[in-house]
């Protein structure tokens, strides 16, 4: 799906035994550029491992990394994650106040993960970022798929900016960075 000069960014994470004290995480991401003229968006596929860690890390460690990939400054950038947590943090701008109460939580408790957004945030003063939540695992090739419902969720969340083909396509490149969490879990097996 072509979408010139912007820089679009799929990320999901994954942790197999996510509340035990030993556990196996994986973190994928996909970076994708369309320039005017070419034939296709080139990509960059990118994943990893973490044994120990939590759900919510490895989907931020996903968007770190890819985020770490870019070369270039100010770029547009759209990044799609099923991470309600992370897309929450930075559409909703949770970031501020906890930066405002010094890292404390509206519940006056020091806020989870605080190295990763730590690392994070300042790529929001270096590009131009628009965050869009999907609902991740979603079987496109399933007759039990409604797609058309998962479609409007899909913009009752982001807006109406997306045509349904490019919903799809969005659905099947989130897909492919789960592909590549679970193969860094994989990798620790």
């Amino acid at each position: 799906m072509r979408n010139d000069g912007v820089l679009r960014i799929y990320t999901d994470g994954g942790c197999a035994g996510n509340q035990n004290d030993e556990n196996l995480g994986g973190w994928g991401a996909i970076l994708e550029y369309a320039r005017p003229g070419d034939s296709a968006p080139a990509s960059k596929e990118l994943y990893g491992k973490e044994a120990n860690t939590t759900n919510n890390r490895m989907e931020m460690t996903a968007l770190l990394e890819a985020f770490r990939a870019i070369k270039k400054g100010d770029q547009d950038i759209q990044v799609f994650s099923d991470s309600s947590y992370l897309m929450d943090c930075f559409r909703k701008k949770w970031y501020v106040n906890w930066q405002k109460n010094g890292w404390k939580n509206a519940q006056k408790k020091p806020v989870e993960n605080q190295d990763l957004w730590k690392e994070l945030l300042p790529f929001l003063d270096q590009h131009e970022i628009e965050f869009f939540r999907v609902k991740g695992h979603v079987n496109l090739d399933s007759e039990n798929t409604n797609i058309m419902k998962l479609y409007e969720k899909f913009c009752e969340w982001n807006g109406g900016g997306f045509s349904l083909d490019e919903f799809r396509y969005i659905i099947e490149k989130n897909n492919r960075a789960d592909e590549l969490a679970n193969k860094g879990i994989d990798e620790l097996r």
